[in-house]
């Protein structure tokens, strides 16, 4: 019995070993799938040690295994997405950085006077920084100095290092930041030979800590693509036979369009002349013919201010005013062309402050070209400061039946509050009683854009006709960079409306709303590159449609 009871208590002792060795067993096993689940760092080293050790139940082991290898997978897939996300963010970066604007530098020449046996000439320097990018501690390097001499220079230092002047910052204009533009660097350069003044570089290099980061013919090369991408999508407009006077006779207005006499849609396409006070020898014969001939232009508009210095209500001469407007428009008129007498109002502000000047002006000059049928009467440039429109109305309801009396059917220009922009306001109270009237809008592309077409295009679509009497496409001040990609959305909006238009302003003033270029003193049969870029643009657009 006693021999018995040893042998169960052997089987039992035995039995319990064998169960807590298969525990450890069983346990170390799912240790490591556990272990292996929570760090899937350690997954391949993990997979080779699983598959060594051998299970009763290989469905299980297979399902682990398969665990490890989803699970591998899924990491794998991980880090690819991220690296493809990575990929994808530095070349959408690449991109966005490839498609910022540019940054140049433009250097632009006077027209040179003679001085002390040579010649001396205003040189200034713009930089345009169209991107996102700042720039801090510049250098400018322009060449064409060699024999040069500087007689003042402004808001830069200098120093002339063989042919090349190298101009850096003062204190105040160090950073160039981001999206701004820099036109207030100048100097007084003498020379010895008007080619002297040929030889100054139209471009230059700007330097950024050594490095250039724009070249001196970018501005150029912008210049280029952007004539290039509007040549490619515009057409040259069909040569017509005759002149435009003789083609469609006398205008009028019918709703917001002008027709001409066969009752037909026409644009007018035209040029302003700066003030005739200050630049006479532009209103000629030859001038206007290029400008028709070459351009495709078929109107001149002539600007005679009225309240500045030379204007026609302060110390200006009267008699060579009135001379210089009747030889304009007898030269249009022999041309075949339309002309706009444009009683120039700004330093005035208020029309009203000089409406009996206008009275006597406006009634001398509707008398004589009562019988022309290219004649255009421009009341009041750009009425601004606190001027209302019920301001505006009250002057024009004073002038436009004085026109009246003389020439029934003229078309009469009304400007519009704040610089002719807020056509708009003219909605609810526009002049009655009268027809072939319409109202100014003036825009300047880089400082207008929706904003004043929307102010358009309501008076528009409230039957109110709108001529653009006057625009450029550098800034309101007439000067600083060009915006082309705001000009040609103003262009679209205008050939969508068949809207008339006049450029500002026929003459070699040095600023970039001059269409001729400053070193250019011929006063008609401008070649190409004797234009300013703005006077490359309208010629292109002009002679486009």
């Amino acid at each position: 019995m006693n021999s018995d009871n040893k042998k169960i208590k052997t089987s039992i002792l035995l039995i319990l070993i064998a169960t807590a060795m298969l525990i450890g067993v069983l346990g170390y096993i799912f240790g490591l799938k556990r272990g292996r689940a929570e760090n899937t760092d350690e997954a391949s080293t993990e997979k080779t040690t699983t598959e060594s050790v051998t299970t009763a139940d290989s469905e299980e082991e297979t399902e682990e295994i398969t665990e490890e290898k989803t699970t591998e997978e899924k990491t794998t897939e991980a880090k690819k997405e991220d690296g493809k996300e990575d990929k994808e963010e530095k070349e959408d970066k690449e991109e966005s950085k490839a498609g910022e604007g540019a940054i140049y530098v433009k250097v632009t020449s006077g027209a040179p006077w003679e001085k002390d046996g040579g010649y001396g000439f205003q040189c200034d320097v713009m930089i345009k920084n169209d991107s996102s990018s700042e720039y801090e501690n510049w250098e400018i390097r322009v060449a064409g100095f060699k024999d040069a001499e500087i007689e003042n220079i402004w808001n830069a230092e200098y120093k002339i290092e063989g042919d090349e002047i190298i101009l850096t910052p003062v204190e105040f204009n160090k950073r160039i930041a981001a999206k701004s533009e820099y036109k207030d660097v100048g100097m007084i350069v003498n020379v010895k030979t008007k080619e002297d003044c040929k030889n100054i570089a139209k471009g230059g290099t700007l330097l950024v800590g050594g490095e250039v980061v724009a070249e001196a013919d970018a501005a150029e090369k912008i210049r280029e693509e952007k004539k290039q991408e509007r040549e490619a999508k515009r057409e040259p407009r069909p040569v017509e036979e005759g002149t435009p006077l003789d083609n469609h006779g006398k205008l009028s207005v019918k709703g917001t369009d002008i027709v001409d006499k066969n009752g037909e849609k026409y644009q007018l396409r035209g040029v302003s002349t700066h003030g005739i006070a200050w630049f006479p020898d532009y209103v000629n014969k030859d001038a206007f013919q290029t400008l028709r001939d070459d351009w495709g232009a078929n109107m001149i508009r002539l600007a005679m201010y009225t309240d500045e210095g030379g204007g026609y209500c302060t110390d200006g001469d009267k008699d060579k005013l009135k001379s210089l407007v009747s030889d304009g428009v007898d030269y249009a008129t022999e041309l075949g062309m339309y002309v706009i007498i444009d009683w120039h109002v700004l330093h005035d502000l208020n029309p009203m402050k000089n409406v009996d000047e206008a009275k006597k002006f406006f009634e001398e000059m509707s008398s004589k070209y009562a019988d022309n049928d290219n004649v255009i009467y421009e009341i009041c440039n750009e009425p601004n400061g606190s001027t209302t429109w019920e301001d505006i109305k009250e002057y024009a309801d004073i002038i436009i039946p004085i026109i009246r009396k003389n020439d029934k059917d003229a078309i009469i220009i009304v400007g519009t509050p704040t610089w002719s922009q807020d056509v708009d306001t003219v909605i609810s109270d526009p002049v009655t009683g009268q027809e072939n009237i319409m109202y100014a809008v003036h825009f300047y592309a880089a400082t207008h854009k929706e904003n004043i077409r929307s102010k358009a295009k309501a008076a528009l679509d409230a039957g109110i006709p709108v001529f653009i009497s006057e625009f450029s496409i550098c800034d309101a001040s007439g000067n600083g960079g060009i915006d082309y990609d705001s000009a040609d959305e103003w262009m679209d909006f205008i050939n969508e409306n068949n809207l008339s238009y006049s450029s500002w302003s026929l003459c070699n003033k040095n600023e970039t709303s001059a269409l001729i270029a400053p070193e250019c003193s011929k006063t008609s049969g401008w070649t190409d590159d004797e234009l300013s870029e703005t006077g490359q643009w309208l010629k292109d657009t002009i002679s486009s449609k």
